[in-house]
């Protein structure tokens, strides 16, 4: 297995319906991050953004083209992969515009909860959990409910929960929608210290252009089809 591959997609295509009533919401898609990298994917809406990355979460099954991840190929015009419901929780963190955290554990239950679903030890999964709240600075608020955590707070916790298996690739969808300037650059900043300390590969999904500068590079994606574009080269300076 090769460790230098993020999550690699050669010629990735979706197609609802049969006959005249048939819609192709991805055609041909191509695209690449590498571990350690923050992409972004941006377009207008019906373009085929959620498609995509609900491709990309092994959520739907694409029509046809190859997918890998952590250099495993797990689809090639099919799923190689049995169990898909594994491969999410253990190799896919998700990070959404809401943190969907659950109200009646603790901080550091809702991190650690996935690694002990995959089967690690409590004890094992709960240090991962700490060591992750420490890295985003909510370490204070471990015992903490959720209801008693700001929102920025509330979206770190969601950031680590994404972070506890390790996977090989994060994707979050519009993870700055609801924050303000300030905060969103800040989340940026968060997203691109964890990519590149824990070498993950993680593409964002958003609308929100104040954000774009932040990524070195950017997928557009119209009608179907992904672009790449340069970004400004300034990750990690925001």
């Amino acid at each position: 297995m090769d460790k230098g591959i993020g999550i690699h997609i050669e010629g990735l295509s979706k197609r609802y319906g049969t006959g005249n009533t048939a819609v192709d919401a991805l055609k041909e898609v191509n695209m690449s991050v590498a571990p350690g990298e923050v992409v972004g994917l941006v377009g207008p809406s019906g373009a085929g953004k959620t498609t995509l990355l609900k491709c990309l979460g092994a959520v739907i099954e694409p029509t046809r083209g190859r997918m890998t991840l952590g250099g495993e190929v797990i689809y090639n015009n099919g799923w190689k992969i049995p169990d898909l419901r594994t491969l999410r929780r253990d190799r896919i963190g998700f990070i959404f515009q809401a943190p969907y955290l659950i109200p009646f554990l603790d901080v550091t239950d809702n991190v650690a909860l996935l690694p002990m679903l995959a089967g690690q030890p409590n004890r094992e999964s709960r240090a991962r959990a700490l060591e992750l709240l420490q890295a985003l600075d909510v370490a204070h608020r471990a015992k903490a409910q959720p209801s008693e955590l700001s929102g920025g707070e509330q979206q770190r916790v969601s950031i680590a929960r994404a972070l506890a298996n390790r996977p090989p690739v994060i994707l979050a969808d519009e993870p700055t929608a609801p924050l303000d300037s300030e905060r969103a650059l800040a989340v940026m900043r968060i997203l691109n210290q964890m990519a590149s300390q824990y070498q993950t590969a993680i593409i964002v999904v958003t609308h929100d252009e104040k954000i774009i500068p932040t990524f070195k590079r950017v997928y557009h994606i119209r009608d179907g089809r992904a672009f790449e574009e340069a970004g400004e080269g300034r990750a990690g300076a925001a």
